[in-house]
């Protein structure tokens, strides 16, 4: 029997949460990098090239991107790949990978580039398939983590590396007040006013509360099997990078 799951803050079953996270990125997709620029003030695009930056992905390397989206992870990857690279933009919304596939084209960006519909909890690749996995602003979306984090393990190489981008917990008491207001208040507003749809974002808001906190995180990553594992904190634990190795 399955056990229910988190869902913001209501508990679901596992299907269940599969089937209204699909729900909620359909809603989102033609404005969710618009509402990013707004809900942060763009400076998740900082994250993003921070996060890409302190990969090390070198030419000829291969690279899974889990809930790759609308491309952002892979606009930023694919130059350091190359044409002999390989970057698989994978994600288990198809309204989302059409989005990103679209705007990549639209970009100039292809060749070394692939899209896949997935589920991070069972992925169609052989074992130890790619030098990096990569998961930006996905991990909180994903029913079970721990399978995730196993199959992220599993399609590494030897001397390969996840990284996580992932909004977090910040790190004083009057940061997180502060980011509680603007989340619960004035996220959903801006959700109703530029998307049309206040739910989702008070759903994105509620999953970031929801999500294991960096310690936690990084010792689910070591029970995975990841060594070597560490994180740093970006604008005050808002959002934090982690990242292991399989060695």
């Amino acid at each position: 029997m399955s056990h229910d799951v988190d869902f913001g803050y209501d508990k679901v079953t596992p299907q269940e949460k599969t089937r209204r996270v699909r729900g909620v990125f359909d809603s989102v997709a033609t404005r969710y990098d618009l509402m990013n620029d707004v809900m942060s003030l763009g400076v998740h695009r900082l994250w993003k090239r921070f996060f890409v930056e302190q990969s090390g992905v070198r030419m000829g390397q291969s690279v899974l991107d889990l809930a790759g989206g609308t491309g952002d992870i892979a606009r930023l990857m694919a130059p350091r790949v190359g044409s002999e690279g390989r970057i698989v933009v994978a994600d288990i919304n198809e309204s989302m990978l059409l989005e990103g596939r679209k705007r990549l084209l639209d970009g100039g960006i292809a060749g070394n580039v692939h899209y896949l519909q997935v589920n991070a909890e069972n992925l169609p690749f052989s074992d130890s398939e790619f030098h990096y996995v990569t998961i930006a602003f996905g991990l909180r979306n994903v029913t079970d983590k721990k399978k995730a984090l196993e199959e992220m393990y599993r399609v590494l190489r030897i001397g390969g590396r996840v990284m996580i981008l992932e909004f977090s917990h910040p790190t004083t008491a009057a940061l997180q007040s502060a980011y509680d207001t603007y989340s619960f208040r004035v996220l959903p507003a801006m959700g109703r006013f530029i998307a049309g749809d206040a739910d989702s974002y008070r759903y994105l808001a509620e999953s970031i509360r929801m999500h294991p906190d960096q310690e936690t995180l990084k010792d689910m990553l070591e029970t995975a099997g990841f060594e070597r594992c560490t994180y740093h904190n970006l604008t005050g634990g808002i959002v934090a990078v982690h990242s292991g190795y399989r060695l």
